[in-house]
């Protein structure tokens, strides 16, 4: 088993990363050919989605996040900014961990699909991403 933690700078806000360029280079590094990649998110604040980018589904994906889980004073857990319990109940919505075939040493993706970290909480700018490949 071939495995790397890198580092994401999501920022001050809301953010949907899509991991594509990184997921590539790691499979490249690990001299990848058929099996299976792990990616998996070690916080209680983010997660990961298959979907696609660069046509608004990712900002219509955190309009729908806003939606389901506002950020205001509902929530019990409190500390940090102010809604953030929302964002320690996103991972039991958008799963902390996603697998893909690898097919080749590439993906097996939809053609427009993306592995995406999520991350709603401004108050931790840097992620921490494993990516694990079983060949």
């Amino acid at each position: 088993m071939n495995s790397e933690l890198i580092e994401i700078r999501t920022g001050a806000g809301e953010a949907v990363v899509d991991l594509s360029a990184e997921i590539e280079a790691f499979l490249r590094s690990a001299d990848a050919g058929d099996g299976l990649l792990n990616v998996w998110v070690p916080h209680a604040t983010a997660g990961l989605a298959v979907i696609e980018t660069g046509a608004a589904s990712d900002t219509d994906l955190l309009a729908a996040l806003r939606d389901l889980l506002p950020a205001d004073d509902r929530w019990e857990h409190r500390h940090g900014s102010p809604g953030h319990g929302r964002d320690h109940v996103l991972p039991a919505i958008i799963a902390p961990s996603v697998s893909v075939p690898v097919i080749g040493g590439r993906p097996a993706l939809g053609t427009w699909q993306s592995v995406c970290l999520i991350d709603t909480n401004g108050d931790n700018p840097v992620r921490s991403v494993r990516l694990s490949f079983l060949g």
